[in-house]
């Protein structure tokens, strides 16, 4: 099984997603329109359980609740070109309903459907997760394990 597949051990979605940013510090995605992008994330982010920890004229940062960003969302004065086929940005769950209102949440703001919530099962036995696409076309998904 390669390395990212591999089942985490059964612990809080929150000590995942510690463990996660001990590896990665945060991401910043461009985007074309700040205003519209913002009321995406905070709406899909909101389900998840994430907040905007700051903004500022040309970026906002989301993160947990009293925490640091952990993703930014930067105005860019030129075209947005989000990553090419590979690439997705994977945000945890706490469990499948989240996924399904990260998802609906999506829809609701302009996102494109990737793939409906649901398992996953070439992933792992419960893998329960949702594909959509932000308003840029940056490839995302919400994840339960």
């Amino acid at each position: 099984m390669p390395l990212h597949r591999r089942p985490l051990p059964r612990t809080s979605w929150r000590c995942r997603i510690e463990a996660s940013l001990e590896m990665i510090s945060h991401l910043s995605l461009g985007v074309s329109d700040l205003k519209r992008a913002a009321a995406f994330y905070d709406a899909v982010l909101g389900e998840l359980g994430f907040v905007r920890v700051w903004t500022d004229a040309t970026a906002v940062g989301y993160g947990p609740p009293g925490g640091n960003d952990a993703l930014a969302l930067k105005l860019q004065p030129e075209a947005v070109v989000p990553p090419g086929p590979g690439f997705h940005l994977a945000f945890a769950a706490a469990d499948p309903a989240a996924v399904d209102r990260f998802h609906a949440a999506a829809m609701r703001h302009g996102g494109t459907d990737c793939g409906a919530p649901g398992l996953r099962p070439h992933y792992g036995d419960t893998y329960y997760a949702a594909f959509v696409r932000d308003l840029d076309g940056h490839k995302l998904e919400a994840v339960h394990q």
